[in-house]
């Protein structure tokens, strides 16, 4: 459910949506899920967002899913 939300709201934010990738992996051990966003390279850094801002809110949206769940994310950006 987070990694579609992701992936639709990234698309909404980078100029090539067709590029953009979710890939979810979870460590059951840590109670973590893995959410890695690929995206082009060109789109990098408007999904970081000047001075990390824009991935802050992205975790900011996510760590209500924390609550509900008690699972930990980490999310990061890679380029394709």
């Amino acid at each position: 459910m987070v990694d579609k939300f992701i992936k639709a709201y990234s698309k909404k934010i980078v100029s090539k949506p067709e590029c953009i990738e979710v890939k979810e992996i979870i460590d059951e051990k840590e109670n973590i899920y893995n959410i890695i966003i690929y995206a082009d390279d060109a789109d990098v850094g408007r999904l970081i967002g000047k001075n990390g801002k824009m991935i802050s809110s992205i975790k900011n949206l996510i760590s209500g899913c924390k609550a509900k769940n008690g699972m930990g994310y980490k999310i990061s950006v890679e380029s394709v």
